[in-house]
């Protein structure tokens, strides 16, 4: 049984970028796209492989520090115009985002994705959700969680398990990111999950 038991409020956080949706065709056309306009060499599939932190983390992999937050800015806009398209849900969103309102939760995304994009990816996907901050990564994730009484956290990285700890929030992790199903369970999650076709029932048993 959830400890805060089942008629006490649930709020559900979730990672949005290979948790809710497979955001990697869009990003890999903005990198791509970025490449072609600086000249500057970027392997976009290994970008994707290894999705989860904030985008400077990632140009800071490509570009001198000095040019991060300029390439940020135009990362940014690229994505907003090119970078929805062909981004879809993964298994399992809709119907677990439903799981937690079904039993009168609420549901919140909390990403390190810029929060403007995220919102568009939101929308595109049809995913309604009742609240989002972008922006935050790993530990950040922990202050967000706990400022909006989360009680569950559910992602595909190792930052949103560190999240998940610094929150108090039970860690449930989906293997559809960049980690397999034993490096989740290793890094301390409380569930891990093949993908979220899974959450719905695993909800149900923890409110039991």
């Amino acid at each position: 049984m959830d400890e805060r038991g089942p008629h006490l409020p649930l709020t559900v956080g979730f990672d949005l970028d290979m948790t809710l949706i497979d955001t990697r065709p869009g990003i890999k056309r903005c990198y791509d796209l970025l490449a072609a306009e600086t000249g500057t060499a970027i392997d976009s599939d290994l970008v994707v492989s290894r999705l989860g932190p904030p985008v400077e983390r990632e140009l800071a992999n490509w570009f001198p520090a000095e040019a991060v937050p300029t390439v940020a800015d135009r990362y940014r806009a690229l994505y907003a115009e090119h970078g929805i398209e062909g981004s879809l849900p993964l298994p399992g969103a809709h119907e677990a985002i439903a799981a937690v309102h079904r039993q009168g939760g609420r549901v919140i995304v909390v990403t390190g994705k810029y929060e403007p994009n995220a919102r568009r990816n939101l929308d595109a996907a049809r995913l309604a959700v009742d609240g989002l901050h972008g922006t935050v990564f790993g530990a950040q994730k922990g202050a967000v969680l706990r400022a909006e009484g989360a009680s569950v956290y559910v992602g595909d990285h190792l930052g949103d398990i560190e999240g998940a700890r610094v929150a108090g929030a039970l860690a449930v992790a989906v293997a559809t990111g960049p980690y397999t199903a034993a490096e989740l369970a290793a890094a301390g999650a409380d569930a891990v999950l093949p993908e979220l076709t899974g959450f719905p029932g695993w909800l149900a048993d923890l409110r039991a």
